[in-house]
């Protein structure tokens, strides 16, 4: 495991900030950087299942550990998703947090990835471009 870090001030609020990462639409448009036509389903809810899928049915899902608006959210990575069915995974401390802080420009946006270490690269190369796709969302929509 290799915790992962990423940050970006946005000229934004934090509930805009938040709008933008949690709602379906605004979604769709930043999650593309990771895999085109890329969505959710669940409610965020603490302690519900999200489920974050590609066109085909394939993807991930995550159990939300903790959820302030407009603040915190947390989830634990439990497995993959293929075809539609359930594929758990002894993915014991792999996680992604996503912290909003309120400051005098708006808002600091930090993430943090406990991340196994075979997808080290991948969110290396795919968060940055999320970030920008997420500032660029919350500071003109």
């Amino acid at each position: 495991m290799k915790l992962l870090e990423f940050k970006t001030q946005i000229n934004a609020s934090p509930e805009k900030v938040w709008e933008v990462l949690f709602t379906q639409d605004a979604y769709r448009k930043w999650s593309s950087a990771m895999n085109e036509g890329t969505y959710f389903e669940g409610n965020w809810e603490e302690g519900s299942v999200m489920k974050f899928l590609d066109p085909k049915n394939n993807g991930m899902y995550n159990l939300v550990e903790k959820n302030i608006a407009n603040q915190e959210l947390r989830m634990k990575h439990l497995g993959w998703i293929l075809e539609g069915e359930l594929s758990p995974q002894g993915w014991e401390d792999s996680t992604v947090s996503y912290f909003l802080e309120p400051n005098d420009d708006g808002t600091l946006l930090k993430t943090e990835v406990n991340s196994l270490d075979e997808f080290v690269d991948f969110f290396n190369t795919k968060y940055p471009k999320n970030f920008e796709n997420i500032k660029n969302l919350s500071e003109t929509e």
